[in-house]
């Protein structure tokens, strides 16, 4: 019997936010994997175990938990630091489940989100070459939007989805006016000029204690500083995410 992971995405905070595929997916697993990342987040580890509490009615389905190996941040090229982790991530993910499922089965992983949007557990999946079953899941981005009810995109228009990163080294990308900005460590919006900028934001979305922003940048911009870093000093950890739209 061959081992098959499944990658299911959970939405980003709200049990609710679980599909109905996923439901019948997390029954199915033989094994399900999760990870512990960091102190500061154990909320979030929390989580999955509460979804797995609430919706776990399989008796044979055992839960393992893990620590996540830490990237190595020193590291001068980024690239090769991530590679270098996700080879980390495959051997304990190889070691796990050869243990756990010595003649086979049904795995499953948890994914914050949706497993193809800035997510690495695909690539890791591609890792230790074995079946990969994918159940999508609502993503941050479809979190942010529902929440301020706004469209994403203008009529006839394009947007962009980037990273904090991105956005801070190179600027505001050429030929479009709507970007998506997630994995931002701290604001990078500041560094663009906020003339004609509006900025929809939110972090928590989903949870009970979601905070959204909306309005010019030059106003809301300060604003949103000062509220994140507040929220970060209370709970340890921030997940957030953006829409940067330039009018006219």
């Amino acid at each position: 019997m061959t081992t098959r992971i499944s990658l299911i995405g959970i939405g980003i905070g709200n049990p609710e936010h679980l599909t109905i595929e996923a439901v019948r997916v997390i029954n199915e697993a033989s094994l399900i994997l999760i990870p512990r990342k960091s102190v500061e987040k154990g909320e979030l580890i929390d989580l999955r175990r509460q979804i797995c509490a609430d919706i776990l009615k399989n008796p044979a389905t055992r839960l393992v938990e893990f620590d996540l190996p830490v990237r190595d941040a020193a590291k001068p090229d980024y690239k090769e630091g991530v590679d270098e982790w996700h080879d980390a991530i495959a051997a304990r993910w190889r070691d796990i489940l050869g243990r756990e499922l010595p003649h086979g089965g049904e795995a499953a992983l948890l994914v914050w989100g949706d497993p193809s949007l800035y997510d690495s557990s695909l690539r890791i999946a591609a890792r230790l070459k074995m079946d990969v079953r994918v159940v999508p899941g609502i993503t941050a981005i479809q979190g942010l939007t529902a929440a301020h009810a706004m469209v994403l995109n203008e009529i006839g228009q394009s947007f962009l989805v980037t990273t904090g990163r991105q956005l801070r080294e190179g600027g505001w990308p050429a030929g479009v006016d709507t970007l998506v900005v997630m994995l931002d460590a701290g604001c990078a919006f500041e560094v663009l000029d906020p003339e004609g900028v509006h900025i929809w934001w939110g972090a928590y979305l989903g949870m009970e204690r979601q905070i959204i922003r909306a309005g010019t940048l030059a106003d809301t911009g300060p604003e949103i500083r000062q509220i994140r870093a507040a929220a970060r000093a209370e709970y340890g950890w921030i997940m957030d995410i953006y829409i940067l739209r330039r009018q006219g």
